[in-house]
């Protein structure tokens, strides 16, 4: 359990920062650079000390317990690996400084370094491989450790775009055969989506949402996250009508659509999300749907499985929508007619921010 707030002189950079993290659970802290995700793992590794609140490992108070005492291991971005050490004796560091006998942490070393590609490498020193080498062995040293609790800060962050995603999959499953508990910082979105078990969205040292991938993505709790995780339209309006199966509400330039909401009071302002790839684009007038709303293409932009289109609404406002390339007839040209429609149950909508939307929006 971790309830910690942290400050760098009048800057507040973790803010009351309260959640539990199961034994044996994969975490994610996921938000943009900046938002504390790094300093709140510092925290937690012992590495840092908090101004207020406690850190619980396991049933026990660790706020004034050592770092190496807290039978966790901290994977810094930045490798701090031994460099009079060759590959295989960084990675054996720790379980012979728990006393495992040599040859069974050799055994266990050559078993993480053939994980993350870099067996054939064992001999190497570190000034003899790349940073994405040499971020894959400090990974490889973190989970030979034996501690329980690893904490990873951007443990894919230098790799390859290939690699970097092979091996997402292969760490999860190293760490839940090993019977671990990760937490595992990441400013990727589709990461965190495909590793962890909860995911916790950090933004300016504050949590703003805690919940499984599917609960994240599918049910954002405030306009920063359905903004950062996923991508989303954003359309400022009104409530113009309301009844049980939803609301109606007008944009500017008198332009409606209607919403399954039915929280929000009649001419109260309003923000309604809904996701690019829930955005349908149809050609023609046609009969279109209740929620179609008219436009022009303005950019096309292939992106090898999908295609996005941007699309000005008549009114001045723009939308994408993320269509798959493979889908007959999908191509559309710049400055082409369309209509803009989505299923109302999809649509998020929220109260209208006192900063306004672009403000809301906002990393920092």
């Amino acid at each position: 359990m971790v309830e910690v707030t942290k400050r760098f002189g009048r800057l507040e950079a973790i803010d009351n920062a309260t959640f539990d993290v199961r034994d044996g659970e994969y975490l994610c802290v996921l938000g943009p650079t900046g938002s504390g995700k790094t300093t709140l793992l510092r925290l937690i590794a012992g590495i840092l000390r908090s101004d207020e609140g406690e850190i619980y490992i396991g049933d026990r108070n660790v706020n004034r317990i050592s770092p190496e005492e807290r039978n966790a291991v901290y994977v810094p971005q930045t490798y701090a690996l031994f460099s009079h050490m060759t590959v295989i004796e960084n990675v054996m560091f720790g379980p012979l400084a728990r006393g495992v006998p040599p040859q069974s942490a050799r055994d266990t070393a050559i078993m993480v370094l053939r994980m993350v590609r870099l067996d054939h490498r064992a001999d190497s020193f570190p000034h003899e491989l790349s940073g994405g080498m040499q971020q894959r062995v400090a990974l490889a040293r973190g989970l030979a450790s034996g501690a329980h609790l690893l904490l990873l800060d951007e443990p894919l962050g230098a790799l390859d775009a290939r690699l970097r995603i092979e091996l997402r999959m292969e760490l999860r499953s190293l760490v839940k055969d090993s019977g671990m508990t990760a937490i595992h910082v990441t400013h990727d979105q589709e990461e965190a989506m495909m590793v962890a078990d909860r995911i916790l969205v950090l933004r300016n040292g504050r949590i703003q949402q805690h919940g499984t991938p599917f609960h994240v993505y599918n049910r954002p709790e405030n306009i920063f996250v359905s903004s950062f995780v996923g991508g989303c339209n954003f359309l400022e309006g009104i409530v113009a009508h309301r009844n049980r199966e939803g609301s109606t509400v007008r944009l500017r330039g008198n332009l409606s659509f209607r919403v399954a909401d039915t929280s929000h009071e009649l001419e109260e302002d309003v923000i309604v999300a809904f996701r690019e790839e829930k955005t349908h684009i149809h050609t023609g007038n046609g009969n279109g749907a209740s929620t179609g709303l008219s436009g022009e293409v303005t950019a096309v932009r292939f992106l090898g499985n999908f295609t996005r289109y941007e699309v000005r609404l008549v009114n001045g406002d723009l939308l994408a929508a993320k269509v798959p390339s493979s889908r007959p007839g999908s191509a559309l040209k710049l400055e082409q007619r369309v209509k803009v429609s989505f299923d109302p149950r999809n649509t998020f909508v929220y109260d209208y921010p006192a900063l306004g939307l672009k403000r809301e929006l906002e990393a920092y």
